[in-house]
C-alpha cells in the first residue's frame, strides 16, 4: 500500500487581512522570500506565496479573507495554540533579530532536550514556535 507514492504539503494556507500588510510583515520582520504573487482577477484575489529563507519545503500561502465568517478566524486559525514552526540553524541570531524588530514573544525561550525553543506571534496574533532543533535531532538544519 503506497508503495511507490510520494506526497508532500506544498502549502499551508494563513488567512490574512490584507495582501501587501502581511506581505511587508514575513519579508521585512522575518525574512521570508516572496516567492509568487500573481494576480488571480476572476475571484479578486492573489495567489500570494512566501517561504523562509533557504526553505525548500512547505510554502505558506498567504489568503485574504474573503468573508465575515473567515474574518473572524484572522490570528486564530488554531484556536490559541502555537500554530507554525520556524525551524532555525541559529536561534539566538533569529531571535535577537526578532526582538530589535519588535516582534512580541509569549514565551521566553526555553532550553529543552530537543533543541531551544520560544514563542511569538506574527502581525495578527497566531502563535509561531521559533526552534532550533539540538545537534542530532532528525529536524535539525
Amino acid at each position: 500500500m503506497g508503495e511507490g507514492r510520494r506526497q508532500s504539503i506544498s502549502h499551508i494556507a494563513l488567512i490574512v487581512r490584507d495582501y501587501d500588510e502581511a506581505i511587508a510583515f514575513y519579508t521585512q520582520n522575518l525574512h521570508f522570500t516572496l516567492i509568487e504573487d500573481t494576480a488571480q482577477p476572476e475571484q479578486h484575489k492573489r495567489w500570494v506565496v512566501i517561504a523562509p529563507p533557504g526553505s525548500t519545503g512547505t510554502r505558506v500561502l498567504l489568503a485574504r479573507a474573503s468573508t465575515p465568517e473567515q474574518e473572524q478566524y484572522i490570528g486564530n486559525q488554531s484556536g490559541g495554540r502555537v500554530f507554525l514552526f520556524l525551524n532555525s540553524d541559529d536561534f539566538w541570531r533569529d531571535y535577537n533579530d526578532m526582538i530589535a524588530k519588535g516582534i512580541n514573544f509569549t514565551q521566553e525561550p526555553l532550553e529543552h532536550d530537543y533543541g531551544v525553543v520560544a514563542v511569538f506571534e506574527d502581525l495578527y496574533g497566531n502563535l509561531w514556535d521559533l526552534v532550533q532543533f539540538a545537534q542530532g535531532h532528525p529536524l535539525a538544519l
